[in-house]
Protein backbone atom coordinates (compact mmCIF):
# COMPACT_ATOMS: atom_id res chain seq x y z
CA UNK A 1 0.00 0.00 0.00
CA UNK A 2 1.39 3.53 -1.04
CA UNK A 3 2.19 5.50 1.99
CA UNK A 4 -0.34 8.28 2.47
CA UNK A 5 -0.58 11.93 1.01
CA UNK A 6 0.68 14.25 3.91
CA UNK A 7 -2.19 16.19 4.92
CA UNK A 8 -2.28 19.95 4.57
CA UNK A 9 -1.95 21.96 7.29
CA UNK A 10 -4.94 23.36 9.04
CA UNK A 11 -5.10 27.49 9.32
CA UNK A 12 -7.61 29.61 11.53
CA UNK A 13 -11.21 28.81 10.60
CA UNK A 14 -12.39 31.71 9.77
CA UNK A 15 -9.25 33.50 7.41
CA UNK A 16 -10.59 35.24 4.36
CA UNK A 17 -14.10 36.14 6.22
CA UNK A 18 -14.32 39.56 6.14
CA UNK A 19 -16.66 40.95 9.01
CA UNK A 20 -17.99 44.79 9.74
CA UNK A 21 -18.27 45.32 13.55
CA UNK A 22 -20.98 48.15 13.53
CA UNK A 23 -20.93 48.01 17.27
CA UNK A 24 -19.57 49.69 20.66
CA UNK A 25 -19.04 48.79 24.25
CA UNK A 26 -19.34 45.07 25.48
CA UNK A 27 -21.54 42.69 23.74
CA UNK A 28 -21.11 43.43 20.20
CA UNK A 29 -17.13 44.36 20.41
CA UNK A 30 -16.79 40.87 22.11
CA UNK A 31 -18.46 38.52 19.32
CA UNK A 32 -16.46 40.68 17.07
CA UNK A 33 -13.14 39.70 19.00
CA UNK A 34 -14.28 36.39 19.10
CA UNK A 35 -14.55 35.77 15.19
CA UNK A 36 -11.26 37.85 14.61
CA UNK A 37 -9.41 35.55 17.30
CA UNK A 38 -10.65 33.00 14.87
CA UNK A 39 -8.86 34.62 11.84
CA UNK A 40 -11.45 37.09 10.21
CA UNK A 41 -10.51 40.66 9.25
CA UNK A 42 -12.34 42.72 11.35
CA UNK A 43 -12.97 45.78 10.64
CA UNK A 44 -14.84 48.27 13.44
CA UNK A 45 -16.79 50.93 12.22
CA UNK A 46 -16.53 54.23 14.76
CA UNK A 47 -18.26 57.40 14.96
CA UNK A 48 -15.63 59.77 15.32
CA UNK A 49 -15.79 60.08 18.77
CA UNK A 50 -14.95 56.53 19.19
CA UNK A 51 -16.38 53.61 20.68
CA UNK A 52 -17.66 54.92 24.29
CA UNK A 53 -15.34 52.40 25.55
CA UNK A 54 -12.61 53.80 25.11
CA UNK A 55 -13.36 56.18 27.64
CA UNK A 56 -13.39 53.42 30.18
CA UNK A 57 -10.62 53.91 32.80
CA UNK A 58 -8.24 52.18 33.59
CA UNK A 59 -6.26 54.28 31.21
CA UNK A 60 -2.23 53.69 29.80
CA UNK A 61 -0.85 56.88 29.27
CA UNK A 62 2.08 59.18 27.58
CA UNK A 63 3.78 62.21 28.40
CA UNK A 64 2.22 64.04 25.46
CA UNK A 65 -1.23 63.87 27.19
CA UNK A 66 -2.37 60.62 24.99
CA UNK A 67 -4.67 57.90 26.63
CA UNK A 68 -5.89 54.23 25.62
CA UNK A 69 -8.08 52.12 27.46
CA UNK A 70 -7.15 48.83 29.05
CA UNK A 71 -10.94 48.24 29.20
CA UNK A 72 -11.05 48.77 25.60
CA UNK A 73 -8.18 46.81 25.05
CA UNK A 74 -9.73 43.89 26.33
CA UNK A 75 -12.32 43.52 23.64
CA UNK A 76 -11.09 44.76 20.14
CA UNK A 77 -7.69 42.37 19.71
CA UNK A 78 -7.12 41.59 16.35
CA UNK A 79 -9.22 44.08 14.44
CA UNK A 80 -9.16 47.02 12.50
CA UNK A 81 -10.68 50.48 12.87
CA UNK A 82 -12.24 53.40 10.80
CA UNK A 83 -14.20 56.44 11.93
CA UNK A 84 -17.04 57.04 10.16
CA UNK A 85 -20.33 59.92 10.86
CA UNK A 86 -23.06 57.89 9.27
CA UNK A 87 -25.10 61.25 9.18
CA UNK A 88 -22.05 62.20 6.16
CA UNK A 89 -23.64 60.91 3.20
CA UNK A 90 -20.25 60.62 1.58
CA UNK A 91 -18.64 59.00 4.65
CA UNK A 92 -21.86 56.96 5.08
CA UNK A 93 -21.28 55.25 1.71
CA UNK A 94 -17.81 54.33 2.41
CA UNK A 95 -19.41 52.15 5.19
CA UNK A 96 -21.80 50.72 2.49
CA UNK A 97 -19.52 49.86 0.17
CA UNK A 98 -17.54 48.21 3.25
CA UNK A 99 -20.57 46.16 3.99
CA UNK A 100 -21.62 45.59 0.67
CA UNK A 101 -17.88 43.38 0.13
CA UNK A 102 -18.57 41.82 3.70
CA UNK A 103 -19.49 38.60 4.35
CA UNK A 104 -20.65 39.43 8.31
CA UNK A 105 -22.16 42.60 10.35
CA UNK A 106 -22.08 42.32 13.85
CA UNK A 107 -24.19 45.62 15.22
CA UNK A 108 -25.64 46.19 18.57
CA UNK A 109 -27.43 49.40 17.64
CA UNK A 110 -30.76 49.95 18.83
CA UNK A 111 -33.35 48.12 16.65
CA UNK A 112 -34.51 50.77 14.11
CA UNK A 113 -31.10 52.84 14.02
CA UNK A 114 -29.47 51.37 11.37
CA UNK A 115 -32.89 50.82 8.91
CA UNK A 116 -33.48 54.78 9.04
CA UNK A 117 -29.32 55.03 7.62
CA UNK A 118 -30.10 52.66 5.08
CA UNK A 119 -27.80 49.54 7.18
CA UNK A 120 -30.42 47.56 8.12
CA UNK A 121 -30.41 43.82 6.80
CA UNK A 122 -33.40 44.38 4.58
CA UNK A 123 -31.22 47.22 2.19
CA UNK A 124 -27.98 45.19 2.90
CA UNK A 125 -29.24 41.79 2.21
CA UNK A 126 -31.02 43.23 -1.10
CA UNK A 127 -28.53 42.24 -4.06
CA UNK A 128 -25.83 40.92 -1.67
CA UNK A 129 -24.04 37.69 -2.72
CA UNK A 130 -24.59 36.22 0.96
CA UNK A 131 -24.24 38.10 4.49
CA UNK A 132 -24.46 36.99 7.87
CA UNK A 133 -26.29 39.73 9.78
CA UNK A 134 -25.96 39.65 13.40
CA UNK A 135 -27.98 41.97 15.28
CA UNK A 136 -27.47 42.37 19.40
CA UNK A 137 -29.81 43.92 21.46
CA UNK A 138 -31.27 43.66 24.39
CA UNK A 139 -34.82 41.92 23.90
CA UNK A 140 -34.70 41.30 19.92
CA UNK A 141 -36.67 42.25 17.53
CA UNK A 142 -40.23 40.52 18.82
CA UNK A 143 -40.06 41.76 21.91
CA UNK A 144 -42.77 44.15 23.90
CA UNK A 145 -39.97 45.62 24.78
CA UNK A 146 -38.08 46.06 21.51
CA UNK A 147 -37.76 49.92 21.75
CA UNK A 148 -36.38 49.62 25.49
CA UNK A 149 -33.04 50.23 26.26
CA UNK A 150 -31.38 47.77 28.30
CA UNK A 151 -27.89 47.21 29.85
CA UNK A 152 -26.49 44.04 31.46
CA UNK A 153 -27.50 44.70 35.27
CA UNK A 154 -31.20 45.21 33.64
CA UNK A 155 -30.37 41.97 32.09
CA UNK A 156 -29.44 39.74 34.70
CA UNK A 157 -32.46 40.87 36.70
CA UNK A 158 -35.26 40.30 34.18
CA UNK A 159 -33.43 36.62 33.48
CA UNK A 160 -34.01 35.49 37.12
CA UNK A 161 -30.19 35.27 37.43
CA UNK A 162 -29.81 37.92 40.49
CA UNK A 163 -32.61 36.16 42.20
CA UNK A 164 -30.55 32.86 43.03
CA UNK A 165 -27.47 35.09 43.17
CA UNK A 166 -26.98 36.30 46.56
CA UNK A 167 -27.08 35.00 50.04
CA UNK A 168 -30.21 33.19 51.55
CA UNK A 169 -30.77 36.23 53.89
CA UNK A 170 -29.74 39.10 51.41
CA UNK A 171 -30.52 41.21 48.48
CA UNK A 172 -30.20 40.11 44.81
CA UNK A 173 -26.85 40.75 43.82
CA UNK A 174 -25.50 40.81 40.54
CA UNK A 175 -22.77 38.71 38.91
CA UNK A 176 -19.63 40.44 39.38
CA UNK A 177 -18.52 39.54 35.55
CA UNK A 178 -21.28 41.25 32.86
CA UNK A 179 -22.97 38.03 32.20
CA UNK A 180 -25.59 39.17 30.11
CA UNK A 181 -23.05 40.94 27.31
CA UNK A 182 -20.70 38.60 26.94
CA UNK A 183 -23.36 35.31 27.04
CA UNK A 184 -24.79 37.07 23.93
CA UNK A 185 -21.40 37.73 22.09
CA UNK A 186 -20.58 34.12 22.99
CA UNK A 187 -24.08 33.15 21.04
CA UNK A 188 -23.53 36.07 18.29
CA UNK A 189 -20.31 34.71 17.23
CA UNK A 190 -21.33 30.67 18.04
CA UNK A 191 -23.90 31.30 16.01
CA UNK A 192 -22.69 32.95 12.89
CA UNK A 193 -19.65 30.57 12.76
CA UNK A 194 -21.96 28.06 12.28
CA UNK A 195 -24.19 30.00 9.54
CA UNK A 196 -21.23 30.95 7.30
CA UNK A 197 -20.29 27.84 5.35
CA UNK A 198 -24.48 27.54 4.39
CA UNK A 199 -24.74 31.22 3.52
CA UNK A 200 -21.45 31.19 1.97
CA UNK A 201 -22.53 28.15 -0.61
CA UNK A 202 -26.09 29.26 -1.00
CA UNK A 203 -25.70 32.79 -1.39
CA UNK A 204 -28.67 33.09 0.88
CA UNK A 205 -28.37 36.12 3.39
CA UNK A 206 -29.53 35.42 6.90
CA UNK A 207 -29.90 37.42 10.28
CA UNK A 208 -29.52 36.48 13.26
CA UNK A 209 -31.73 38.22 15.80
CA UNK A 210 -29.60 37.70 19.17
CA UNK A 211 -31.15 38.80 22.39
CA UNK A 212 -29.40 39.25 25.78
CA UNK A 213 -32.53 38.67 27.91
CA UNK A 214 -32.47 35.35 25.60
CA UNK A 215 -29.05 34.31 25.85
CA UNK A 216 -29.03 34.74 29.23
CA UNK A 217 -32.12 32.37 30.20
CA UNK A 218 -30.77 29.89 27.81
CA UNK A 219 -28.14 29.41 29.76
CA UNK A 220 -30.04 29.15 33.13
CA UNK A 221 -31.01 25.83 32.47
CA UNK A 222 -30.94 23.98 35.74
CA UNK A 223 -32.83 27.20 37.34
CA UNK A 224 -35.78 26.86 34.49
CA UNK A 225 -36.12 22.77 34.91
CA UNK A 226 -36.08 23.20 38.55
CA UNK A 227 -38.89 25.80 38.21
CA UNK A 228 -40.86 23.91 35.40
CA UNK A 229 -40.25 20.39 37.20
CA UNK A 230 -41.04 21.23 40.92
CA UNK A 231 -43.29 24.29 40.46
CA UNK A 232 -41.28 26.33 43.18
CA UNK A 233 -39.19 28.98 42.56
CA UNK A 234 -34.92 28.73 42.83
CA UNK A 235 -33.81 29.93 45.60
CA UNK A 236 -30.28 32.25 46.65
CA UNK A 237 -27.99 30.05 48.46
CA UNK A 238 -24.93 31.63 48.61
CA UNK A 239 -22.41 29.38 47.12
CA UNK A 240 -24.24 26.51 48.22
CA UNK A 241 -25.81 24.24 46.05
CA UNK A 242 -29.68 22.53 45.94
CA UNK A 243 -28.71 19.14 45.21
CA UNK A 244 -25.51 18.45 46.32
CA UNK A 245 -23.63 18.92 49.97
CA UNK A 246 -21.07 19.71 51.01
CA UNK A 247 -21.08 21.86 47.96
CA UNK A 248 -19.82 25.87 48.36
CA UNK A 249 -17.42 28.25 49.94
CA UNK A 250 -15.64 27.80 53.21
CA UNK A 251 -13.37 30.50 55.28
CA UNK A 252 -9.83 29.04 56.22
CA UNK A 253 -7.65 30.62 58.86
CA UNK A 254 -5.81 32.55 56.47
CA UNK A 255 -8.58 33.04 53.16
CA UNK A 256 -11.52 31.28 50.93
CA UNK A 257 -11.94 27.81 49.70
CA UNK A 258 -14.46 25.77 47.38
CA UNK A 259 -15.26 22.07 47.72
CA UNK A 260 -17.08 20.10 45.96
CA UNK A 261 -18.38 16.57 47.64
CA UNK A 262 -20.68 15.63 44.51
CA UNK A 263 -20.90 11.84 45.93
CA UNK A 264 -20.71 9.89 49.28
CA UNK A 265 -17.24 9.11 48.86
CA UNK A 266 -16.37 12.16 48.37
CA UNK A 267 -18.19 13.34 51.51
CA UNK A 268 -16.06 10.53 53.59
CA UNK A 269 -12.88 11.72 52.56
CA UNK A 270 -14.25 15.39 53.61
CA UNK A 271 -15.30 14.46 56.59
CA UNK A 272 -12.35 12.52 57.31
CA UNK A 273 -9.92 15.72 56.54
CA UNK A 274 -11.48 17.98 58.69
CA UNK A 275 -11.45 14.85 61.77
CA UNK A 276 -15.29 14.83 61.91
CA UNK A 277 -15.54 10.81 60.39
CA UNK A 278 -17.93 10.15 62.78
CA UNK A 279 -20.45 12.53 60.57
CA UNK A 280 -20.95 10.16 57.60
CA UNK A 281 -23.07 7.94 60.21
CA UNK A 282 -25.06 11.09 61.54
CA UNK A 283 -28.74 10.55 60.50
CA UNK A 284 -28.81 13.78 59.11
CA UNK A 285 -25.68 13.19 56.51
CA UNK A 286 -26.08 9.44 55.30
CA UNK A 287 -27.24 10.53 51.72
CA UNK A 288 -27.18 13.73 49.76
CA UNK A 289 -30.56 14.19 50.21
CA UNK A 290 -30.18 13.94 53.51
CA UNK A 291 -26.96 16.34 53.19
CA UNK A 292 -28.74 18.90 51.38
CA UNK A 293 -32.00 18.74 53.49
CA UNK A 294 -29.39 19.72 56.45
CA UNK A 295 -26.81 21.88 54.87
CA UNK A 296 -27.08 24.94 57.06
CA UNK A 297 -26.26 22.60 60.22
CA UNK A 298 -23.38 20.94 57.95
CA UNK A 299 -21.77 23.57 56.80
CA UNK A 300 -21.68 25.31 60.50
CA UNK A 301 -20.10 22.28 61.61
CA UNK A 302 -17.17 22.10 58.31
CA UNK A 303 -16.96 25.79 58.94
CA UNK A 304 -15.69 25.41 62.41
CA UNK A 305 -13.09 23.09 61.99
CA UNK A 306 -11.84 24.41 58.38
CA UNK A 307 -11.13 27.84 60.33
CA UNK A 308 -8.64 26.61 62.33
CA UNK A 309 -5.35 25.76 60.09
CA UNK A 310 -4.81 27.41 57.01
CA UNK A 311 -6.17 27.17 53.13
CA UNK A 312 -2.96 25.71 52.02
CA UNK A 313 -3.28 22.84 54.53
CA UNK A 314 -6.89 21.89 53.48
CA UNK A 315 -6.54 21.98 49.95
CA UNK A 316 -3.60 20.04 50.26
CA UNK A 317 -5.22 16.87 51.97
CA UNK A 318 -8.13 17.65 49.99
CA UNK A 319 -6.33 17.00 46.97
CA UNK A 320 -4.60 14.33 48.29
CA UNK A 321 -7.85 12.11 48.54
CA UNK A 322 -9.30 13.18 44.84
CA UNK A 323 -11.59 15.59 46.66
CA UNK A 324 -12.35 18.73 44.21
CA UNK A 325 -11.70 21.87 46.05
CA UNK A 326 -9.63 25.36 44.89
CA UNK A 327 -8.68 28.66 46.42
CA UNK A 328 -11.38 31.23 45.99
CA UNK A 329 -8.87 33.97 44.17
CA UNK A 330 -8.61 37.66 43.65
CA UNK A 331 -8.40 38.24 39.71
CA UNK A 332 -4.41 39.08 40.48
CA UNK A 333 -4.05 35.60 41.88
CA UNK A 334 -5.56 33.59 39.28
CA UNK A 335 -3.70 35.67 36.30
CA UNK A 336 -0.47 34.79 38.91
CA UNK A 337 -1.94 31.12 38.83
CA UNK A 338 1.10 28.23 38.06
CA UNK A 339 -2.31 27.16 35.33
CA UNK A 340 -2.34 30.17 33.18
CA UNK A 341 1.57 30.24 32.58
CA UNK A 342 0.95 26.68 31.91
CA UNK A 343 -1.56 26.99 29.51
CA UNK A 344 -0.68 29.90 27.77
CA UNK A 345 -3.89 31.89 28.53
CA UNK A 346 -2.11 35.24 28.91
CA UNK A 347 0.26 36.68 26.15
CA UNK A 348 1.34 40.40 25.49
CA UNK A 349 0.43 42.65 22.75
CA UNK A 350 1.24 45.84 21.48
CA UNK A 351 -1.53 48.85 22.08
CA UNK A 352 -1.70 52.29 21.49
CA UNK A 353 0.18 54.53 24.27
CA UNK A 354 0.51 51.52 26.42
CA UNK A 355 2.80 49.51 24.75
CA UNK A 356 3.00 45.72 25.24
CA UNK A 357 0.34 44.72 27.45
CA UNK A 358 -1.17 41.30 28.64
CA UNK A 359 -4.21 39.99 26.90
CA UNK A 360 -6.35 37.16 28.15
CA UNK A 361 -5.74 34.82 24.38
CA UNK A 362 -8.78 32.66 22.99
CA UNK A 363 -8.90 30.01 25.88
CA UNK A 364 -10.21 27.24 23.14
CA UNK A 365 -6.62 25.36 22.01
CA UNK A 366 -6.59 24.18 18.99
CA UNK A 367 -3.96 21.34 18.17
CA UNK A 368 -1.30 22.99 15.44
CA UNK A 369 -2.48 26.20 15.93
CA UNK A 370 -1.37 28.75 18.17
CA UNK A 371 -3.79 31.80 19.29
CA UNK A 372 -3.91 34.40 16.67
CA UNK A 373 -2.18 37.66 17.74
CA UNK A 374 -1.66 39.93 14.65
CA UNK A 375 -2.23 42.96 16.07
CA UNK A 376 -3.85 44.86 20.08
CA UNK A 377 -6.67 46.97 19.61
CA UNK A 378 -6.69 49.63 17.20
CA UNK A 379 -5.77 53.31 17.36
CA UNK A 380 -9.14 55.61 16.88
CA UNK A 381 -9.73 55.14 13.00
CA UNK A 382 -5.90 53.99 12.40
CA UNK A 383 -6.89 51.18 9.16
CA UNK A 384 -8.50 54.15 6.85
CA UNK A 385 -7.01 51.91 3.53
CA UNK A 386 -9.34 49.28 4.18
CA UNK A 387 -11.82 50.93 2.20
CA UNK A 388 -10.31 50.99 -0.76
CA UNK A 389 -8.36 47.42 0.14
CA UNK A 390 -11.85 45.86 0.41
CA UNK A 391 -13.44 47.65 -2.21
CA UNK A 392 -10.74 46.26 -4.96
CA UNK A 393 -10.51 42.74 -3.75
CA UNK A 394 -14.29 42.56 -4.19
CA UNK A 395 -14.21 44.14 -7.21
CA UNK A 396 -11.97 42.04 -8.92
Amino acid sequence: MPPEAPRPALGLPLSGVRVVELAHVAAGPFAGMLLADLGADVVKVEPPTGDQMRAWPPFARDEDGGAFSHNFASVNRNKRSITADLKDPDQLAEVRSLVAAADVVVENYRPGVLDRLGLGYDEVSAGHRGIVYASISGYGLGSPYVNDGAYDVVIQGMSGLMSVTGEPDGNPVKSGVPVGDFTAGLYAAYTIAAMLPQVRESGTSVRLDVPMLDCLIGVSALQTSEYWGSGREPERLGTAHPRNAPYQGFSAADGDLTIAAGNDKLWAAVAEVVGLPHLVHDPRFVTQGDRVEHQRELAGLLGEQLAQEKRAHWLTELRARGVPCGPVNTFGEALADPHVEATGLVARLDVPVAGETPTVVYPVRISGLAPRLERGAPGLGAHPEVVEEWAGEWSA
